[in-house]
């Protein structure tokens, strides 16, 4: 068992994403908390492999972002879930904070 802290990766760097690697050590799933200062969008990309991601809203607010400019609207508690080869991004309102889960890990 292990526990993570998140108040320890509750830190912003103005105008930029900050990542703190969480879990990048298991065969089955990684686990990355990216906070965005406001702002500052996590820019729409898609992975080249089978499996499926999902990106948690910790704190803040603003949209997760897919192809052709689809916005979905992003509050703390949201958590989006895709197929990691459809493309997916956020954009944050606020200072926001997102754990993104992989599985399996890339």
């Amino acid at each position: 068992m292990k526990v993570l802290k998140l108040t320890e990766t509750n830190d912003y760097t103005p105008g930029a994403m900050k990542r703190f690697f969480l879990v990048e050590d298991s065969e089955n799933f990684k686990i990355i908390n990216f906070n965005l200062d406001a702002g500052v969008t996590f820019p729409v990309h898609s992975h080249d492999l089978d499996g499926e991601l999902s990106i948690q809203v910790v704190e803040g607010d603003g949209f997760f972002l897919g192809e052709k400019d689809h916005e979905i609207p992003a509050s703390q508690g949201d958590i989006l879930i895709s197929q990691i080869r459809e493309p997916h991004g956020v954009r944050a309102r606020t200072n926001m904070r997102i754990l993104v889960t992989i599985a399996p890990p890339i």
